[in-house]
């Protein structure tokens, strides 16, 4: 059963959290480690046990929390199960809405409070999501509005006069006048629009990253002169390749090998002290596993540089309700743990991913220390995982049963974080201070979802 619901901690766990704080480095990184492990094990033990919560009334008819989205609201009601009258004790397993296993068939629904946007509003919203700075108004200076309104008309014209440049320089090379002409002119100066916003906005924080005290625009316009050096460069060594005749195949494949190659080690040789998802996974992984946090030069090494949209992404930060809970009953078990937190982490095993819910309170600090709680909770659950597998093999010539798995029977675990992100993540953020490290929640790029109400117990 979980430690929430009143059972006694064992007093070894509770020694291994206390031990975390102590003062010598070395005996704070082996305390680190024990805790977790000790607390991984415990948590397993008690996740044997069959859990039986309370069902409050809260959860069998009534409004879970409230939940805001880019100013909408939303409300999640429970509905099903049993009646108000009967609420007790939760102990068996049915199926919820999407064929989801759920305690006695209750389950919830998400219910908008406000009528639906107009198309026009709903495309607007989307416009300024991409065009509009995160926090805007109160994240920028008031000089940020006429600068960027006089920027695009700038563009704007500039964009236009291209295409017609661009046109009329065909036409006297002896490019025949078509539609087709001018659609590819039009398509080629949209490729190079989107070419620059990217370019922009990633070699800003790469030259910050090598300046030292006020000299980031000599550092920018210094790099952007090489950059322009060698692309004259590379213009002329192809005019001069291209007067012999060569095999149009063999030039491309032999300059697009050496251009990947080459951006491929210009992203490996930047060093940046700031942690984006990538590096904050770094540091935390390896904070857990062995109480050291990485120098900055190892950080960006262990980074992974590709990663395809397809990939599974075990931790989501800002997430909706709907999407992390399956069952009422989890959510109500799980909010004492974090009565005083402006977050709250659970684990779907149906989606086997970590998310970490925010409160509307919820302050940068917050943001981190939710994304630290989000990777300690997963570490658990990766270790109950492979204690699982090993009991299977060891039961491997017996009947095994593995019920289909909820929030609920992972409530341990989480409660187990919880004692470690208490007492280690304060030691973590002294860690990566001394190694070098900056912290900002906006590079964690959480959702935009936020718990507005939670009704009390």
């Amino acid at each position: 059963m979980a430690p929430a619901m009143g059972m006694k901690r064992p007093a070894a766990a509770a020694t291994a959290t206390q031990t975390v704080t102590l003062p010598a480095p070395d005996a704070a990184r082996v305390a680190v480690r024990d805790a977790v492990r000790l607390a991984v094990r415990e948590a397993d033990a008690q996740q044997q046990q069959a859990p039986t919560l309370p069902m409050p009334t809260a959860v069998v008819d009534g409004v879970l929390c409230l939940e805001e989205v880019d100013g909408r609201k939303w409300s999640y009601v429970v509905e099903g199960g049993a009646s108000p009258g009967k609420a007790g004790r939760v102990s068996g397993r049915g199926k919820g809405r999407s064929g989801c296993a759920s305690p006695m068939g209750v389950t919830f629904k998400a219910v908008p409070l406000q009528s639906p946007l107009p198309p026009v509003e709903e495309i607007m919203s989307f416009i300024r999501s991409y065009v509009v700075p995160e926090g805007f108004p109160d994240s920028v200076t008031p000089s940020y509005v006429p600068y960027m309104t006089w920027r695009a008309l700038k563009h704007f014209f500039g964009g236009a006069m291209g295409v017609f440049t661009t046109r009329t320089l065909l036409n006297s090379l002896g490019v025949a006048q078509s539609r087709a002409t001018s659609g590819a002119v039009a398509i080629n100066w949209i490729l190079k629009n989107v070419a620059a916003v990217t370019s922009t906005s990633t070699r800003t924080p790469i030259y910050k990253a090598y300046a030292k005290g006020e000299n980031i625009g000599d550092v920018t316009a210094k790099g952007e002169c090489v950059g322009n050096i060698a692309d004259l460069l590379g213009t002329g060594l192809s005019i001069l390749i291209s007067k012999r005749n060569p095999s149009l195949v063999t030039s491309f494949a032999f300059l697009s090998c050496g251009y990947l190659l080459s951006s491929y080690h210009e992203v490996r040789s930047v060093v940046l002290n700031t942690l984006n998802r990538a590096r904050f996974t770094v540091a935390v992984d390896s904070f857990i596993k062995t109480g050291h946090v990485p120098s900055l030069k190892e950080g960006n090494s262990q980074e992974t540089i590709f990663n395809p949209p397809w990939e599974h992404q075990p931790v989501s930060i800002g997430s909706r309700f709907g999407e992390a809970f399956q069952e009422p009953a989890s959510f109500v078990a799980i909010r004492p743990l974090f009565e005083d937190e402006r977050y709250i982490v659970t684990y779907n095993p149906t989606k086997d991913k970590v998310y970490a819910l925010l409160k509307d309170q919820a302050k940068p600090d917050d943001i981190l220390k939710a994304a630290f709680h989000a990777h300690v909770l997963l570490h658990f659950i990766n270790a109950s995982h492979a204690n699982l597998n090993a009991r299977k093999r060891i039961n491997s010539n017996r009947s095994y049963q593995n019920p289909d798995p909820l929030n609920m029977d992972f409530i341990p675990h989480i409660a187990e974080s919880c004692k470690i992100v208490t007492s280690s993540y304060g030691v973590f953020k002294k860690k990566a201070r001394e190694q070098g490290w900056i912290m900002s929640e906006s590079l964690l790029n959480p959702g935009r979802a936020r718990l507005c109400g939670i009704v009390p117990q």
